[in-house]
């Protein structure tokens, strides 16, 4: 049985950092992704970042890149959202989420996912 657990969500300060972490349990496929998404109350879902467990390629969406880091241990099975430089818009539920093969960041690709995580980022 898949299981995502997604931890490390909270409230931060415009311009600071918080580091989510994504426990992968029961992944069975050889090769498989885990993407990060975020959705915002009325807005929908969002790709934030992929990376692909098998050869350490990653994603990120255009709203993140060059200050999200996406990682992995793959000894731990766990996959971390390292997010600097937070603005009130990185506000949101993020979701980890995985995916068989490699995988960009498009959402339809994932078959389990967590129940999020709340990041709120407020003055």
């Amino acid at each position: 049985q898949v299981e995502l657990v997604e931890s490390g969500g909270g409230l931060v300060q415009p311009g600071g950092s918080l580091r989510l972490s994504c426990d992968v349990r029961g992944v069975t496929w050889p090769y498989y992704a885990v993407g990060w998404f975020r959705q915002a109350p009325g807005q929908d879902r969002e790709g934030v970042s992929v990376i692909n467990m098998n050869d350490r390629s990653t994603f990120y969406g255009g709203s993140v890149k060059g200050r999200f880091i996406v990682s992995r241990d793959n000894v731990k099975s766990v996959v971390y959202l390292q997010m600097n430089g937070l603005k009130f818009e990185d506000t949101g539920i993020y979701y980890c989420a995985a995916a068989a093969g490699d995988a960009v960041l498009a959402a339809r690709e994932y078959a389990y996912w967590g129940h999020g995580t709340q990041v709120t980022v407020s003055s």
